[in-house]
This record gives structure tokens, C-alpha cells and sequence, in this order.
């Protein structure tokens, strides 16, 4: 066995021993040691600073470029949010025990479900450390263990917030092996974290398509992913413009790059001549390049042609697809060939047209009247996430505290027997 393999079977026993005891935990201890964290986060703020200095440093000599350096930099305002997030999820309610839909049965018996935890959960990341405490968060509240593995540019930043958390478990009572972060950035770790089924439970992704359609393809044990956010925004012919412009201004300006950014504008023929002028004209305005079907070109100027490959594609840029479209029907079959089952929200006043769209779009969040730039777990009252699932089993959607736990059927009787 060489020297990796024993370091990732070493984490995959203590994360196991771990898991059976935080999914004993009382919601008070787990409660203590998110805030002792948060705690810990806030009076080391020195140390964290000067070990993300060193991964800037080293990821400006590697010539990462801008948007990296960005996302990988830790200041005061994201120290601030890290320590907020906890105190946060300190406060949300405990899934773990909820019981729910118990009933009586014709026998006598009651028959109900028990949120439990998973396990012991592996999540892989890039870039972001303050992912690092955001994924110990949510799963220490949840009753699971985690093992973390972060990006290599950020692993001084990550052992910082790591120690942090530590300290915070140790204050608590809890096992040290709650959370444990990988302290070497060898690529083989991915590789053998995600076929470690006597060990991890499941495997959540957090990073470009390349790394999730990898671990989706390599993985033995269940993953939960999206692989991208080709998001649409369909204007109906019963759409009230006030509502429509702005909604698609925020959608695709509000931030570039997320996964939920809108990147396909769907419009119904009769309303396109009054709404696309403007809206186009406002889009370009704010620096959108624009691409568009023949029936949107002839209608505005400046607009690009569209490919074939335009309408399945997550820009993650100021750069949006534009299809006239004849009405509903039309609008609903282009999604559901197109998009990435990520969200998807209709403009309309038409209360069947809506409700139409709602049960026949295949995606993970739809929306009517509302900007996809509201697919996130804070905005939905999730408290935090840990990541966004396209997939049908399990979780879909935001994943949060409860989309971290499973449910196990329970029976309670009272001598019963079975007849």
C-alpha cells in the first residue's frame, strides 16, 4: 500500500468512527461547537490571513488569473461572512430525530419517518476556502462526518480554517474526526476518496464541469452534483412587461457567474417586437453580448447569430442567447431539450400558462415572475448550502441541512402482532 492509500484509508476508518458518534450528538453540543468554530475563526483572524497570503502569493506565480485570485482570497468582509455562516447555521432547527406523516394503520401500528444522517460525506472543491468551513458547517449540524479535500492552491488557507475547527470540536466534546481536511494536495486522493464505499457514503462536487463529470464518471460510491446552469427565462404574450425587463436584467447582470445566471431568453412571437428593442437595448447597455435567432436579429440590431451549440451553453460571461419562440408549448419543449435542469422561470399573468410551465419543465427550481438569480439555499430559507443538485434521487435543488439527511421508516406498537 503505498503511503496515499494508507494516509486515505486512515481518514475513511477515523471519519467512520466519527460519524456514529456526532450522529449521537445533541443539538445543543453541535450547536457549541458551530459557535466555539466561529469563535476560534474570529480570534485567529491573524494566522488565516497570512496563510492565504502564501497561497495568493504562490498562486500569482503559478499565474492563475483573475478570477481565481479572487475567488481564492480571503479578507476581512469574508473572515466576517465565514464566522456569520456559523453563528447562522447554529441557529437553524436540527433535522436529525424530526419525525413526520406518523399514522395509525388498520392493525394498531404507527408508521412514520426519522430524519437520520448519511454518514460520512466527502466533498470536493476548488479554489474557495471558505467552502472548507461552510461544508464543516452544514454537515456537523446535520449529524455527518466529513472528510474535506480542497483545491491545492488553497491548502494553507484550508489547514488555517481547519485548525479552527479543530478547536472548536475539542470545546465541544466532539471527535476531532467530525471534519477532517486533506493536509496534501496529491490528485491520487480524489481518486481513491470517491472508491471508498466501506468508508464515504456519498461524494458532493463543488467545482468546473471537467472535475464533477470526472468524479460522477470515476466514482463507486453516490454522488451529488450539477454539471452546469443553463438557466432560461421564457417572456409569455401575457407577460406584464414592468415585471418582464427587470426580471431578465437581474438574471443575467445581477452576478456572471453563477450557476443559476440566466443564459437563454425564450420570448413569445406576438409580444417580441414590443419588448426585445428595449430590453436588448438595456442589456447591451450594461456591455451583454447578445446572440440571437434570425427573427431576434431582424427585430434589434447589434444582436450576434446564434449557433446550434449557443442554446445549450452555461456562459458563465456577459453573454446571453436570445430564441423567439411561438407560444408556451414551444417555450417548455426548447427548455426541456436545452437546459441543464437547473431553473427555469416563466413571465406571464396567465395563471394556466404559469402552472403549465411549473408541471411540465424538467428542472430542479422553476419559477414564476421571479428572477433564477433566487435558486440559492440562503434565498430559499435553507440557512446555507452545500451545493445545488440536478439529479432526481435524493436531493434536487439547494441542498441544505435536511437534503444532508436520509429517512429511515419507524413503528411504534404496543405488543402488536401480525395476523
Amino acid at each position: 500500500m503505498t503511503d496515499i492509500e494508507d494516509y486515505m484509508q486512515r481518514l475513511g476508518r477515523q471519519a467512520r468512527q466519527a460519524s456514529r458518534e456526532i450522529a449521537k450528538a445533541s443539538t445543543a453540543q453541535k450547536n457549541k461547537a458551530l459557535n466555539s468554530i466561529a469563535e476560534a475563526i474570529d480570534a485567529n483572524r491573524g494566522q488565516l490571513m497570512q496563510a492565504n497570503e502564501q497561497d495568493m502569493l504562490a498562486g500569482k506565480e503559478k499565474g492563475l488569473d483573475a478570477a481565481l485570485l479572487d475567488r481564492l482570497e480571503l479578507n476581512t468582509a469574508r473572515i466576517d461572512n465565514m464566522i456569520e455562516g456559523l453563528r447562522q447555521v447554529a441557529t437553524l432547527d436540527d433535522p436529525v430525530g424530526a419525525i413526520s406523516d406518523l399514522k395509525y394503520r388498520p392493525s394498531g401500528i404507527q408508521v412514520g419517518k426519522m430524519r437520520v444522517p448519511l454518514g460520512v460525506i466527502g466533498i470536493i472543491y476548488e479554489s474557495r476556502p471558505n467552502v472548507t468551513c461552510e461544508a464543516a458547517s452544514l454537515c456537523l449540524k446535520s449529524g455527518n462526518a466529513t472528510i474535506l479535500r480542497g483545491g491545492s492552491e488553497a491548502i494553507h488557507s484550508n489547514q488555517a480554517i481547519a485548525a479552527c475547527i479543530k478547536t472548536g470540536l475539542e470545546k465541544a466534546g466532539l471527535n476531532e474526526h467530525v471534519v477532517q481536511v486533506l493536509d496534501r494536495p496529491d490528485r491520487d486522493a480524489v481518486g481513491l476518496l470517491i472508491t471508498m464505499p466501506e468508508f464515504v457514503d456519498v461524494i458532493i462536487p463543488r467545482g468546473g464541469k471537467g472535475l464533477i463529470a470526472r468524479i460522477s464518471a470515476d466514482a463507486k460510491v453516490p454522488v451529488i452534483k450539477h454539471l452546469d446552469g443553463n438557466c432560461h427565462v421564457y417572456i409569455d404574450d401575457k407577460a406584464n412587461l414592468e415585471k418582464a425587463i427587470p426580471i431578465v436584467i437581474n438574471a443575467k447582470t445581477q452576478r456572471y457567474g453563477t450557476c443559476c445566471t440566466l443564459e437563454s431568453l425564450l420570448v413569445a412571437e406576438h409580444i417580441a417586437a414590443e419588448v426585445l428593442p428595449a430590453l436588448c437595448g438595456q442589456l447591451l447597455e450594461k456591455g451583454v453580448e447578445l446572440r440571437g435567432c434570425e427573427n431576434t436579429r431582424a427585430l434589434v440590431e447589434g444582436v450576434n447569430p446564434a449557433s446550434e451549440e449557443d442554446w445549450g451553453t452555461e456562459y458563465l460571461a456577459p453573454i446571453l442567447s436570445i430564441k423567439i419562440v411561438a407560444d408556451v408549448d414551444a417555450a417548455i419543449s426548447h427548455t426541456n431539450l436545452y437546459s441543464s435542469q437547473h431553473t427555469e422561470s416563466i413571465v406571464t399573468e396567465d395563471y394556466s400558462r404559469a402552472q403549465q410551465f411549473l408541471r411540465e419543465v424538467d428542472s430542479s427550481s422553476v419559477m414564476i415572475n421571479a428572477s433564477t438569480r433566487f435558486a440559492d439555499g440562503f434565498e430559499y430559507g435553507l440557512g446555507a448550502e452545500i451545493g445545488i443538485s440536478t439529479d432526481k434521487l435524493h436531493a434536487r435543488g439547494p441542498v441544505g441541512l435536511e437534503g444532508l439527511t436520509s429517512q429511515k421508516y419507524i413503528v411504534l406498537g404496543d405488543g402488536h402482532i401480525r395476523q
